[in-house]
């Protein structure tokens, strides 16, 4: 079958020209484990990770969004049957979704919304997973509850943000704050339904104070967290809630104190790298996110479709993302002959 991998480690100051396409032997199902014909992907800052992190004399697939089509079940396999179109995001420590065929464990996914194509729908699993777990899980927020609290959103236009937007809108009586620096990544969180739009480039506190805002109860914190970090202290409300999914290099909590903030970092991988115990709750929220789509309440946040998946088109991708200026999400479709 053919997949696109990292094949070396960087040389100079990437192994972008790494990503090459090479050939596998088609996986085989047992256990919980659903082997699917990958029919969409879309690409994630995960994914521009892991190669740029890359240093292995095997080959690495990688890719952690999919749409495709079930062709064999596991032993194991309860949730689903040959011809199933599902969704899902994968698990960071097994090969990933650039590939014709792609073995994935039941669990973490979900029958695909009926009312998007392989594109539209590929552009949500780990996302939609991500914001859904920020939202209730790390953040405490209650469906349809917190009317009074305000959640900061910070980095909104991107891939979770876009999500995170219509989860909080749509399923919360929060006041939601999306920030944005461009005059496209702030019209494109507007659509998605944000109260207000304020602009991370320039000093949050002035930002919030032009829109009568003093303090926010949450923040969201999706990239540059250590660039923000102390404004994001200021304007919290004691005994706030910060919670963030990047990388930064270093981050004193002892700040926090003072104002009893709590912290709290959102991994999506946590569940599938550790086989927890409530592993099947990544197929629930995928299940409901579907639904949710299919009633119209959400939708998609494809931001650009770069055509066939293919090592040039994987290629283009990551470089876009590590630009910071793509908007939604990036999605490919398609293997060529």
């Amino acid at each position: 079958m053919k997949a696109i991998a990292i094949t070396r480690a960087a040389s100079d100051a990437s192994n972008l020209d790494f990503l090459q396409e090479i050939e596998l032997p088609q996986p085989i199902a047992s256990g919980h484990d659903l082997l699917v014909a990958v029919k969409a992907i879309s690409v994630n800052p995960v994914d521009t990770k892991v190669r740029a992190g890359f240093n292995a004399d095997t080959p690495r697939v990688l890719g952690w969004d999919a749409v495709g089509v079930v062709q064999a079940t596991g032993e194991s396999v309860t949730l689903f049957q040959p011809g199933d179109e599902v969704w899902y995001a994968g698990a960071l420590t097994r090969p990933g979704s650039n590939s014709e065929y792609q073995l994935v464990d039941e669990r973490i996914v979900a029958l695909k919304p009926k009312t998007l194509d392989n594109a539209h729908a590929a552009a949500l699993p780990l996302t939609a997973i991500t914001a859904w777990e920020m939202l209730f899980d790390r953040l405490g927020i209650k469906e349809q509850g917190n009317a009074g609290d305000v959640l900061l959103i910070v980095g909104a236009a991107g891939g979770v943000g876009s999500i995170l937007t219509q989860l909080a809108r749509k399923l919360t009586k929060l006041t939601v704050i999306a920030t944005a620096s461009r005059p496209d990544s702030q019209q494109w969180v507007r659509d998605l339904g944000a109260h207000h739009v304020i602009d991370h480039s320039k000093p949050l506190a002035e930002e919030l104070a032009r829109i009568g805002v003093k303090e926010v109860s949450h923040v969201a914190s999706l990239n540059n967290t250590e660039e923000h970090y102390t404004q994001l202290i200021s304007v919290l409300k004691p005994q706030g809630k910060l919670a963030l999914i990047d990388d930064p290099q270093r981050l004193d909590a002892m700040p926090l104190k003072a104002k009893s903030i709590s912290l709290h970092w959102e991994f999506m991988f946590t569940r599938s790298m550790f086989t927890t115990d409530d592993i099947i709750e990544q197929h629930n929220l995928l299940t409901r996110v579907a639904q949710l789509i299919d009633e119209g309440v959400l939708k998609t946040t494809l931001g650009e479709h770069l055509g066939p998946i293919t090592a040039a088109n994987v290629r283009k991708a990551h470089q876009l993302l590590e630009s910071r200026r793509a908007v939604g999400k990036i999605v490919l479709e398609g293997f060529t002959a």
